[in-house]
């Protein structure tokens, strides 16, 4: 059984700051290494090399890093508490699935992030595409037999990424050469260069949803209680589950739309920060954007990195896939040697 609200688990001041100052080292690490050399000291003294490969190619990488693995830790957050479930996740759920398959029908059609219209309209067809895939999660739950259980929601998530997956690669095969080959890091993840249009309204997309979940953090906590518990202290559970799965789905939508398909932040920081600092929502919300944002920063670090060992960059889809996998089954064991029941 989950402990109260605000109890037994919350951490000082003191272990919150070292936290955050332990995110912020990473995200400057992350603007000082990378595959080309640049010294901090060069790039402030004047223009030059150093400056360009720090603030023009790191910063505005690193800055998508931060807004992608943050917004994907909070949306992790709210599914898990909305479905009591900490297997919940957007990759999971299907709808980092069909917000790809929304981005990748618009560079089909033509559009493209780097251009004013395809910076508005790719995010906004992912959007529309995570949407769709919310509806048919959940509408698929709903008319299961027990209803809308977290098990029938995951199993209708993976179905529907699946389903995802397909649509993306029969794309691939009938598009021009050069737009399947934009279409394929929607299947494996990357962090690349932003255009700072693109940056700029992926960064709204991802405030604007993220901040609303938040604002709907107390009546998360209540959900702890159950469905009959928190209607009764006034928390419209169904009204509830629209609003967080749209902002949700908008958070989302304009990740994958410059990222493509990023699984496991949003699934290991919620689960392991909620062990850390406790499961009250208002206080759990911030904490996962740091750390997404810093994980997310790190594993393309390590990505970036990894280009003098293998003569490539690797997908950083594929890196959150190889840290992240272990350390959740990591978490789950410790979680099984406490005596925890695994729910929420």
């Amino acid at each position: 059984m989950s402990p109260p609200v605000g109890s037994g688990t919350a951490r000082p001041l003191a272990t919150r700051l070292v936290f955050l100052a332990a995110v912020l080292v990473v995200i400057v690490l992350g603007v000082l290494f990378g595959t080309d050399e640049a010294s901090l000291a060069h790039a402030l003294a004047g223009p030059g090399m150093d400056r360009t490969i720090l603030f023009k190619f790191r910063l505005p990488r690193v800055a998508l890093a931060v807004v992608a693995g943050g917004g994907l830790a909070v949306v992790g957050a709210a599914f898990q508490a909305l479905l009591r479930n900490p297997l919940a996740e957007p990759y999971v759920l299907g709808v980092s699935g069909g917000a790809a398959v929304g981005a990748t029908a618009a560079i089909a059609a033509g559009l493209s992030a780097a251009t004013v219209v395809g910076a508005m309209l790719v995010p906004f067809s992912a959007l529309l595409g995570g949407l769709l895939a919310t509806v048919v999660v959940y509408g698929v739950a709903r008319h299961a037999p027990r209803g809308p259980a977290g098990a029938s929601i995951l199993l209708a998530g993976v179905m529907v990424n699946a389903i995802a997956a397909s649509l993306i690669t029969f794309g691939k095969l009938v598009v021009p050469p050069e737009r399947a080959a934009q279409m394929l890091r929607w299947l494996v993840g990357f962090i690349e260069l932003p255009t700072s249009r693109s940056l700029l309204v992926v960064t709204v997309y991802v405030a604007l949803g993220s901040v609303y979940l938040w604002l709907q953090s107390g009546r998360m906590n209540v959900l702890a209680l159950g469905d009959e518990a928190a209607e009764a202290l006034g928390v419209d559970v169904g009204v509830l589950e629209k609003r967080v799965f749209f902002a949700a789905s908008a958070v989302v939508g304009g990740i994958v739309s410059l990222t493509g398909l990023i699984g496991f932040v949003g699934l290991v920081v919620p689960h392991a920060l909620r062990r850390l600092f406790g499961p009250d929502h208002r206080r759990l919300l911030p904490l996962c954007f740091l750390a997404g944002a810093g994980m997310l920063v790190g594993c393309d670090l390590v990505a970036r990195l990894a280009f003098d060992v293998f003569a490539t960059q690797l997908p950083v889809g594929a890196v959150t896939a190889i840290i992240g996998g272990p350390l959740f089954l990591i978490l789950l064991t410790r979680g099984a040697r406490l005596g925890s029941s695994g729910s929420l």
